[in-house]
């Protein structure tokens, strides 16, 4: 590992589920590169290919064609836990743990210390208002306020690459707001990169550089513009 090299690169990486005249492409092969410190904003319409894509950069799916390398990181087992934070578009606390619990998870296995983890998600929860739902179930809390809980979760192993899936898509305007200003904020506070899947352009406007995915086909980047 070399400083400068970019935390993940994509060299002609594709992703096609199912075989034969059931195969699905759902991106084409692409390349692309994700360097220290940057700002990305992925758009494109539901269904081109944004997730599969940022399921790549976060090593948790395979490419079927192309490679996918982390030359700032390592080997994709020294993803997880950790380099790599990643906020899933749909529910993905788990159920038997109370809200705190699932914050303070990355942070313990990583290897932090019990209390220092429990404080560590407690300062995540408080930054996103959820202060008061700590001891809580996933069950016992609404959709918006388990998508907050799961960017606290992304962020409090301090991530270098942070990967949201539409974090801002089960929220009001307002909850958005705090929620993208917290991840902008952390990126900035730790370094990290940061790359968003978004439908939302006042989202898209707050991240320095923009994708576009369209039909399964990176079809460029530039710069975005408010």
């Amino acid at each position: 590992m070399t400083a400068g090299e970019p935390l993940v690169r994509c060299t002609g990486a594709g992703r096609t589920y199912g075989a034969g005249r059931t195969a699905t492409v759902a991106l084409q092969p692409t390349d692309c590169e994700v360097p220290e410190r940057a700002r990305i904003a992925v758009v494109g319409p539901s269904g081109s290919g944004k997730s599969t894509l940022l399921h790549l950069l976060a090593g948790l799916d395979e490419p079927t064609v192309g490679a996918v390398e982390w030359p700032a990181i390592g080997p994709r087992s020294a993803l997880r836990p950790g380099p790599v934070g990643m906020v899933f578009q749909g529910p993905s606390l788990l159920p038997p743990l109370t809200v705190l619990e699932n914050v303070a998870l990355p942070a313990l296995l990583a290897g932090t210390p019990d209390r220092a983890a429990r404080d560590e998600a407690r300062s995540a929860l408080e930054g996103l208002g959820l202060a008061g739902l700590a001891d809580k179930l996933p069950e016992e809390i609404s959709g918006g306020q388990a998508q907050r809980a799961a960017v606290a979760r992304a962020l409090v192993a301090e991530p270098r690459l942070l990967l949201a899936d539409e974090p801002t898509g089960q929220l009001d305007g307002q909850s958005a707001s705090v929620l993208i200003a917290t991840l902008l904020a952390t990126a900035a506070r730790t370094d990290a990169a940061l790359v968003v899947a978004t439908h939302d352009p006042a989202v898209a406007e707050q991240l320095h550089e923009r994708w576009e995915v369209h039909d399964g086909r990176l079809v460029g980047a530039e710069e975005a513009t408010a």
